[in-house]
């Protein structure tokens, strides 16, 4: 590289970025902050990775999390490092370019005492409605994706991707069209492909063509700051896929919990619908809970026994999850 490219180059700044999940009453809940002034959009807790006060990059995360939520983490992992150009540049910007570090945390909240100081709870479906499927296809899909997808398809029909999939295949393929499944876990596939066809805010605000050739869109979910929308849809398919092989759904759960509980859970999570007799026999072959021995009398029915995990799991087998699968 020529000194004079060294020179023209942007400076690249390390930030931290949280996906922060939690559930209540059956939802799905993402924590967010929100931005200042008047193009202040939802935003995931973030902030730069420091060298000299921060040891990790974790730690760096949870002290960003805790001076702008106070909220308190439980399981952490590093989802992927998020630095392609173009996601929040400006023509003849010469802002740092920052490379995410996004992460997926897990934690429980009660009741209303437990707000965080800064931020809100919101649904994970205000930024994604078309992955809840418990209560059947999301309308969204047939009233604006598909006619907008139909469009983008045309467009150039015979266009292929680097798998070798037409657009019409993918299509088919991520929104479960011509009676195909619904693979829950391609949730940043399936954003992504609303991404090129220009069908999402964040197309029209990054300057992509597509968007810019269809002017005003249609509200596709709530848009999120900078490409925070695309860490959450990562985090989404990793913890969707990541429970069915490993017991992190248990950090979401309280001590003792109803097996009725753990099912709507799976389900707030999955965004499906899952058979009850069908789920409690995969519970009980899993062995992954065991009773307490006591019971929920304040259920509206008949007492439930309550169940907690059963950590012993964790040195027994190396994949102790709840292996629910995908349905058509």
């Amino acid at each position: 590289m020529t000194p004079a490219a060294r020179i023209l180059s942007p400076p690249v700044e390390i930030g931290l970025t949280a996906a922060i999940v939690a559930v209540r009453d059956d939802e799905p809940l993402i924590l967010t902050t929100r931005t200042e002034g008047a193009d202040a959009v939802a935003s995931l807790p973030s902030g730069p990775f420091d060298p000299i006060r921060h040891r990790t990059f974790e730690i760096g995360l949870r002290e960003w999390v805790a001076e702008q939520t106070g909220a308190p983490l439980g399981y952490v992992e590093q989802l992927y490092t998020f630095g392609d150009r173009g996601r929040h540049a400006r023509a003849g910007d010469r802002d740092p370019h920052v490379v995410s570090v996004g992460y997926l945390a897990l934690t429980r909240i009660g009741d209303e005492t437990q707000r965080p100081a800064e931020g809100a709870w919101r649904s994970w479906h205000d930024f994604f409605p078309w992955e809840d499927w418990r209560k059947g296809r999301p309308e969204i899909i047939e009233t604006t994706i598909a006619p907008g997808l139909r469009g983008w398809v045309e467009e150039a029909p015979n266009a292929v991707s680097s798998a070798g999939l037409s657009r019409r295949q993918r299509v088919d393929l991520l929104f479960g069209a011509q009676g195909r499944g619904f693979n829950e876990e391609n949730v940043l596939e399936r954003y992504e492909l609303l991404y090129e066809a220009g069908l999402l805010e964040e197309a029209l605000r990054d300057g992509r063509e597509a968007a810019a050739r269809r002017g005003k869109l249609a509200p596709l979910g709530v848009p999120m700051r900078h490409d925070h929308r695309r860490i959450l849809a990562t985090a989404m398919g990793r913890l969707r896929a990541k429970m069915k092989y490993r017991p992190v759904i248990f950090e979401l759960m309280p001590p003792a919990f109803t097996l009725t509980e753990l099912q709507r859970t799976v389900e707030a999570i999955a965004g499906r619908h899952l058979h009850k007799q069908n789920f409690r026999r995969l519970v009980e072959t899993s062995a992954i809970v065991e009773p307490t021995g006591e019971m929920l009398l304040k259920t509206g029915g008949r007492p439930a026994a309550l169940f907690h995990f059963r950590r012993n799991v964790l040195q027994e087998r190396p994949s102790p999850g709840l292996r629910v699968g995908i349905r058509s």
